[in-house]
């Protein structure tokens, strides 16, 4: 896995892709291989989506049809879903839209991940909403930015963000030649690493994240197409 490689969440990647070289490592139980030196810090089922931000909104992309296994490490958050295929959302036209992968067989076992340099913030359920957090890029060469949306127990998604926010800061001090930050954006981090609550916050800001690259032109601007069998996975 390099250091730099882009978030795959923006369309989930099938675990049997063999040309995904940046997907998470599985073993035989579906469960997240971590790099050596890296620490899990928790594991919890949750829904999964993957979102596009924009000023006109939130446009969901793609939604996992049962809760995943969401493991967040010292390094990045990851997810596996078992047993279930890929929804993907309707167009405005009502159809759907999907990147293709030819001459595989069809898959139901679905994973990607995130990696602490992306997270430019954090976006938290208002009080009497839906209990989600979005974990949300900035993106390159486009006003829209691509999220994770993760849907549970209220009180399970208060913990959930508290400890992306600490996990996040605390690698991005910790690892200068990833992500260069300024003096203001350090002692930011610093504290965004402390235990202050989340309390009466809507929006966390995470600074010093890196930019997202969408893969292709397609992936900005993809005109919607029927689904297919191929679809499974994204």
């Amino acid at each position: 896995m390099r250091e730099d490689a882009a978030p795959f969440f923006i369309a989930p990647h099938r675990f049997d892709a063999p040309d995904d070289e940046c997907r998470p490592m599985l073993d035989r139980d579906d469960e997240l291989v971590p790099e050596p030196g890296e620490q899990v810090l928790r594991r919890l089922r949750a829904s999964v989506a993957g979102c596009l931000l924009s000023p006109t909104g939130t446009r969901r992309q793609w939604v996992l049809p049962a809760p995943a296994t969401v493991t967040v490490t010292d390094r990045r958050l990851a997810y596996v879903c078992a047993g279930a295929e890929l929804s993907v959302v309707s167009g405005p036209d009502g159809r759907s839209s999907a990147r293709h992968r030819r001459g595989l067989w069809p898959s139901r076992l679905v994973s990607g991940q995130i990696r602490w340099q992306w997270p430019s913030r954090l976006e938290l359920p208002l009080p009497g909403s839906e209990p989600e957090v979005l974990v949300v890029c900035d993106s390159l060469r486009t006003i829209q930015q691509p999220a994770l949306a993760l849907a549970g127990p209220s009180p399970t998604m208060v913990e959930l963000a508290r400890l992306i926010r600490r996990t996040v800061a605390r690698f991005r001090i910790t690892r200068p030649e990833l992500v260069e930050l300024s003096p203001p954006e350090h002692d930011e981090l610093v504290r965004r690493a402390g235990p202050v609550p989340l309390a009466g916050q809507s929006r966390v800001a995470l600074p010093g994240s890196l930019p997202v690259e969408f893969l292709s032109r397609d992936d900005y601007y993809r005109t919607p197409a029927p689904p297919t069998w191929d679809a499974v996975g994204g």
